[in-house]
């Protein structure tokens, strides 16, 4: 395997592990939790404290407006969209919770899904069919994993289906929907389409005009290498057109025009709160920023040959084996070690300076990684590790495997 360290070059990868202190001290491989941060991140989101520390934090706030605008600015950069189409909310849980308030259920109303998605967003969706009496209808699967696109098409004609609303890439496992056809069979039956993006953001280049949705959900420390505690939702013109906001709109998102009515913000912006930390809206603006001066694209195709080596290292491993499925895979790779829980195993690579995670079927009780599969690792790498450290995590892994 040819990977893009062999085409991108030495020097710029190690540029890009200069900018990353951490990668001094840890081996990380767990991209798809949180990734190491760039440097500047980081000294955007501590310089902007201490700034509140010296001068208040209305003050700092009002000082920092061009470069909060410019937050908007590269996080539309990143979409191909308008800074107005831009929404930023704490994180993608609450951005999907948002979108989906959005809409005025009622009895026997349908949202259409699949068993790939996030746990949090399933509760939210039974949440509903337990509150507002929805039904909630998950399309079947393809023989090699993954939503199939022409069980979404018949679901999609049902009459009262409001919403589809799709995982793009699941947190257990490697698996990459076909998230763009979901979004071409929703635009041709009228159906508003939400996408969770969470992993997706910062690992390929997204673009909600390809994908065809009217919201798009993402966090800012995953691939994107930003702030824990901040995330966006892309909302569409489309949806801003139809008058959609939430259900609990806040006077960052309407304006109180008498005592029994409201006028809404113009853009996406009607989907945020009040209250903003700051500095995690700036480090969120500069880590997309050097995700765009790094190259979305070209880094997340080194990201996912990484994962593919992975994979080809760990099957040639005795007693470990790789559970991912799906036509197509992503930079996060699962596997089963035999006689090992996942936690256990991730807590022994972690005390030798190995980052993993664990994927869990509480993570994703629709869509374990693997027949049988109760736990697995994930190993997530991003375009600053390298294949040195796949091998030094390959020898660890085989090490604990030889242990059982």
């Amino acid at each position: 395997m040819i990977l893009t360290e062999e085409r991108i070059g030495d020097e710029q990868i190690a540029r890009w592990r200069r900018d990353t202190p951490g990668c001094a001290r840890r081996l990380h491989l767990n991209n798809a939790g949180c990734a190491l941060p760039p440097r500047t991140m980081t000294e955007a989101v501590a310089a902007h404290l201490e700034r509140e520390a010296e001068i208040g934090g209305y003050e700092a706030a009002d000082e920092a407006k061009p470069r909060i605008q410019e937050a908007y600015e590269h996080v539309a950069r990143l979409l191909g969209c308008a800074p107005r189409n831009v929404a930023i909310v704490e994180n993608a849980t609450v951005a999907v919770s948002q979108a989906l308030s959005a809409f005025d259920f009622e009895p026997g109303d349908v949202l259409v899904t699949t068993r790939g998605d996030y746990t949090s967003n399933q509760l939210m969706y039974l949440a509903l069919a337990r509150r507002r009496g929805i039904e909630v209808l998950r399309a079947a699967e393809l023989p090699a994993g993954g939503v199939d696109p022409g069980s979404v098409r018949e679901l999609v004609r049902h009459p009262r289906c409001r919403v589809v609303s799709l995982t793009w890439i699941p947190t257990n496992s490697g698996l990459v929907q076909r998230a763009e056809e979901v979004g071409e069979i929703c635009r041709e039956a009228g159906v508003p389409y939400l996408v969770d993006a969470c992993q997706a953001v910062g690992q390929m280049a997204v673009s909600p005009d390809r994908l065809h949705c009217d919201y798009l959900a993402a966090t800012a420390r995953k691939f994107l290498r930003g702030p824990r505690g901040i995330g966006f939702l892309y909302v569409s013109d489309r949806a801003l057109e139809r008058g959609d906001y939430p259900l609990g709109v806040d006077m960052g998102g309407a304006f109180l025009t008498g005592a029994d009515r409201f006028e809404l913000v113009d853009g996406a912006g009607r989907f945020e709160n009040w209250e903003f930390a700051y500095a995690l809206v700036l480090g969120l603006g500069e880590a997309v920023r050097y995700a765009l001066d790094a190259g979305v694209e070209r880094c997340g195709w080194r990201a996912v040959e990484l994962a593919a080596y992975i994979r080809e290292r760990l099957a040639a491993v005795p007693g470990v084996r790789v559970a991912d499925r799906g036509e197509r895979l992503g930079a996060i790779a699962t596997f089963v070690i035999d006689g090992w829980a996942a936690p256990d195993a991730v807590q022994r690579l972690r005390a030798i300076g190995i980052n993993t995670s664990s994927a869990t079927v509480g993570y994703g009780p629709l869509n374990a990684p693997g027949p049988g599969t109760i736990t697995a690792i994930r190993i997530s790498p991003h375009y600053y590790n390298t294949r040195d450290e796949v091998e030094t995590a390959t020898a660890a892994i085989a090490g604990l495997a030889r242990e059982r």
